[in-house]
């Protein structure tokens, strides 16, 4: 009998060491989980933010200057004003050329963004007439002194105007040309860009304007191996002096080339502004040529 009743004792012993180890330990572990969950979880891969876009457009604005009234400004400007950098060519070399500009960035600045502008020196060569960027403060800034191509200076007759733009850690350098006219073989021109891009190999660059040829022409050869792309192609941008066959746009003169290893493009195309008008006679008052856009993202 007592054999049996110190089996029971030693049995009831165990029975209530197990409890209370496995009370103790499964408090100890809960309290060890509770601890590691309000230890904050660290963010290691956060996704890169999106890069930037920028919305180009380049025009040649026939005679800009005194011919440009009121009216015709606050066409041109409603029509740019969604843009973040707009390249002119032939502004007219007098002082009323830089006014117009001036005058344009005014009305651009009266309708919710920050412009500034640049107007270039009067080129050098026959046809002389200068060129201007305006732009958006907010979207990108001047480095240093825009200038008008040394490279070129002797070899063409108006040779291009050249500014470097930068945001942040974007940069490119544009380059606003308008060439010789067709009657004067303007692939003469055309064919030396490639040596802006060469003195310049570091910059990310876009040729820009009214080149008076197609850019199927030969003349453009250089600058496609050089890795240069046209932003249109079998495109006509200038204005016929009267509509035939209910066509209004006469010959594929204006463009942009892009150097694209260094640029995404966004999208591109043209604006027709002559449909906004009755009469091509109208429209011509604003120019002879349609504007062409790009938009655009650095690598």
């Amino acid at each position: 009998m007592k054999k049996n009743n110190s089996a029971i004792i030693i049995l009831i012993i165990l029975i209530i060491c197990v409890v209370v180890w496995f009370v103790f330990f499964k408090k100890k572990s809960t309290k060890n989980n509770t601890t590691k969950k309000e230890v904050p979880e660290q963010v290691t891969n956060q996704a890169p933010a999106e890069k930037p876009t920028y919305k180009i457009i380049t025009w040649n604005l026939f005679n800009f200057g005194k011919s440009k009234n009121a009216q015709e400004l606050e066409f041109i400007a409603e029509t740019v004003r969604d843009f973040d950098v707009l390249a002119i060519q032939e502004v007219s070399t007098g002082p009323a050329g830089p006014q117009a500009v001036a005058r344009l960035a005014d009305i651009l600045n009266r309708k919710g963004a920050k412009w500034d502008y640049i107007v270039s020196d009067a080129t050098s060569g026959d046809g002389t007439e200068r060129y201007a960027y305006i732009w958006k403060t907010s979207k990108v800034k001047l480095k240093g002194k825009p200038r008008l191509s040394k490279v070129l200076d002797k070899k063409v007759d108006r040779e291009p105007f050249l500014a470097h733009f930068i945001n942040k850690n974007d940069s490119f350098l544009l380059a606003s040309f308008h060439a010789i006219p067709t009657s004067k073989k303007p692939e003469t021109e055309n064919s030396l860009l490639y040596l802006i891009h060469k003195n310049n190999v570091k910059q990310n660059m876009l040729f820009m304007g009214d080149f008076n040829q197609s850019e199927k022409h030969e003349a453009f050869d250089n600058l496609k191996k050089e890795n240069y792309l046209p932003t249109i192609t079998k495109q006509k941008t200038s204005l016929k002096m009267k509509v035939k066959n209910g066509q209004k746009l006469a010959k594929e003169y204006d463009n942009i080339f892009y150097e694209k290893d260094f640029f995404k493009i966004q999208a591109s195309g043209i604006i027709n502004f002559a449909d906004s008008f009755r009469t091509l006679k109208e429209a011509r008052k604003i120019s002879d040529h349609i504007p062409i856009w790009i938009e655009i993202k650095v690598n």
